[in-house]
């Protein structure tokens, strides 16, 4: 017997049955050893190198491989680049779908409506699938839908891991198949529902006879008259279809109306219509079989995640989510029609059966192993590096007094009065003090912002802070060597901390004053510690050396007027005995220069160009003391000469 029915295996294979611990499948892609080519003769099993290794029986398996939506999806991902996926991975990819990748349940259809749907797939699936690596079972068995067991000498049978149970706990395989073995009462039943792109198909199945049924094989088997009845029976069906996706377009209506919007088309209007009355028929129906399906032993799903919901998931359901019973299809199916039920119903009962011999096995196990990718070294780990600092997330509040932080010092900094005193007034209760510390993530490295105002140099600024804010002037300035000799408490007045002034290195103290780069803003510290002596200790802490009063500063102007009024007159003495000693000096007796002979039209021209004029030419030869007397004598001469004019 060269297929077997799972709920119908012989006794005597049972009992010969073991697990196959180390590959559940038949060699993957990695060609076999030379003894496996020399075991396995021309009428032995047939593999598919691309597939991942694929086997087959009979010729016309292998065939109607070549032919699947598997195969040829395998054949242009390898094209394209990529790697191919295993039958559990591109079912998966499949139900992602909200269309079926075959045609038509008509075989006419199938060669021209398949080639489209696959290429339909490549293109929703635009990156391609990876071919997940082998998880190992036991020193390395891929993960397959199908677990393997094996018969001496030469048979192997594989049954889906979707009929167990607990399809997770390969230990109870063995024992769970030995179960299934036993005749049921009523048999065991199983609902199969699929739905995709408008299609419905279901159908309540028996995949095992009840105990009188089993009864009337073994009397039949002694009378040998009457046939034996069917190992699987189908109870009741039902399809339908619903328009519900536009053609050669794919999807489902509500997930276009979710990504782009409700369209307004009357095709969209019938399609969500569709989509309803697909709903409610399915949800009827659930309800009509309800008692049928509560009796079943396993329930099959094919649905996209969308249309998962029409089956679980609402009031009064049926099928509840987390039901043991649930399953979905371990390989690809077509459009959901009755016939594709039958075949499903066919694939899942039937076991697949192979005859390797040991030898062949244990080759095909040692060629699977040397195809394993050789553990790596094991990198030596360099020494952790220091974490980084996270980045500290701030509340509301912290974002807003960073803000206005970064606000006040720069109007400060900057020199803007009038906004400052605005932005005071009305944010002075967020600060505290007009002495409040400034904060060490600003990056200031001054302490208040009379600090930062006195070394800025603004003269304006720095007269507000302390007249009318009256700013602290006796905070010392923060000094990295030493730290920050005084802290300051919430009041802005200084703490009676041990560390005070006097234990500091000499020198090392600075206040405000001496951050002032230029005598303005420096006066304007000794006016306030004239005006108001009794505010702070300005000669001490706050080292400013003496008080500047309005008597004070109104004598040293009168000391400037004088010496102004002094120099002055200094330069009008002497600039009337130099005008005294010109008038004294003889007047030098000027050579009569004999005329200069007529000068060619040439030489003209040069002269025009770069000569030198008849005045100069008179001074020629003289010293420089000599020139300046002619040169007066001359200017005394056509001053007289002008005031003569004006007098006539």
């Amino acid at each position: 017997m060269s297929q077997y029915h799972v709920y119908s295996l012989p006794l005597e294979l049972l009992d010969t049955l073991t697990p196959r611990n180390l590959i559940n499948a038949p060699q993957p892609s990695r060609p076999p050893s030379p003894e496996v080519l020399a075991s396995v003769s021309s009428s032995g099993p047939r593999t598919c190198n691309i597939c991942l290794g694929v086997i087959f029986v009979a010729l016309d398996e292998q065939r109607a491989h070549f032919r699947s939506d598997w195969h040829r999806y395998n054949v242009k991902t390898r094209l394209a680049g990529g790697n191919p996926v295993p039958e559990v991975a591109f079912s998966q990819l499949v139900d992602a779908l909200d269309d079926s990748i075959s045609g038509s349940e008509s075989s006419e259809e199938e060669g021209t409506s398949d080639s489209d749907a696959v290429n339909t797939l490549l293109n929703k699936t635009k990156k391609l699938a990876r071919s997940p690596s082998p998880d190992i079972e036991t020193r390395g068995g891929p993960q397959t839908a199908i677990t393997w067991f094996h018969s001496p000498p030469s048979t192997q049978i594989g049954v889906y891991k979707a009929l167990y149970s607990d399809p997770k706990d390969s230990s109870s395989y063995l024992s769970e198949l030995k179960e299934m073995q036993k005749p049921l009462g009523e048999g065991r039943r199983w609902a199969m529902f699929m739905v995709a792109g408008g299609h419905f198909a279901g159908a309540i199945v028996r995949v095992s006879r009840p105990v009188e049924d089993e009864d009337d094989v073994t009397k039949n088997k002694k009378k040998k008259s009457q046939k034996p009845k069917a190992d699987t029976e189908v109870l009741r069906h039902k399809t339908f279809h619903r328009y519900t996706t536009r053609r050669k377009q794919g999807g489902a209506q509500s997930a276009n109306d979710n990504a782009k919007g409700p369209a307004k088309s009357a095709g969209a209007q019938l399609r969500r219509y569709g989509e309803q009355s697909l709903r409610d028929d399915i949800r009827n129906l659930l309800i009509e079989w309800g008692d049928d399906i509560r009796d079943c032993e396993r329930i099959w799903i094919r649905a996209s995640v969308s249309n998962r919901k029409i089956f679980m998931g609402y009031d009064d359901a049926v099928i509840e989510k987390t039901d043991e019973r649930l399953r979905t299809f371990p390989f690809p199916t077509r459009r959901p029609t009755q016939s594709e039920l039958s075949r499903c119903l066919l694939e899942l009962t039937r076991v697949k059966v192979s005859h390797l011999t040991e030898d062949v096995l244990r080759a095909q196990d040692e060629a699977y192993l040397a195809s394993l990718p050789k553990p790596k070294a094991v990198p030596v780990t360099p020494a952790p590096e220091p974490e980084k600092p996270k980045p500290i997330k701030l509340s509301k509040e912290e974002e807003s007094l960073r803000e206005k932080w970064t606000r006040l010092l720069e109007m400060v900094s900057k020199g803007r009065l009038e906004p400052l005193k605005s932005f005071w007034e009305r944010e002075a209760h967020t600060f505290g003090t007009i002495d409040a510390r400034i904060p060490e993530w600003t990056g200031e490295r001054r302490a208040t912002l009379l600090q930062v105002a006195a070394q800025a140099g603004y003269e304006d600024v720095t007269q507000w802070l302390l007249d009318s804010a009256r700013a602290d002037p006796t905070i010392p300035v923060p000094d990295p060597k030493f730290g920050d000799p005084e802290e300051v408490n919430e009041s802005g007045q200084q703490s009676d901390a041990s560390d005070t002034p006097a234990s500091l290195p000499i020198g090392s103290r600075k206040a405000a004053y001496d951050l002032a780069r230029t005598k303005v803003v420096r006066d304007v510290f000794r006016r306030c510690a004239a005006v108001h002596p009794e505010w702070w200790d300005w000669f001490g802490a706050a080292r400013v050396p003496s008080a500047l009063s309005k008597q004070m500063e109104d004598g040293r102007e009168e000391k400037k007027k004088g010496r102004r009024k002094g120099l002055k007159d200094r330069v009008r003495e002497r600039e009337a005995r130099e005008r005294q000693k010109e008038k004294e000096a003889p007047v030098p007796e000027v050579e009569q220069v004999p005329p200069s002979p007529p000068v060619s039209q040439s030489a003209a021209t040069s002269r025009k160009l770069g000569g030198t004029s008849g005045a100069v030419e008179g001074v020629m030869g003289l010293t420089p003391e000599m020139r300046a007397k002619v040169e007066r004598e001359r200017r005394a001469r056509a001053a007289e000469a002008r005031m003569k004019k004006l007098a006539s």
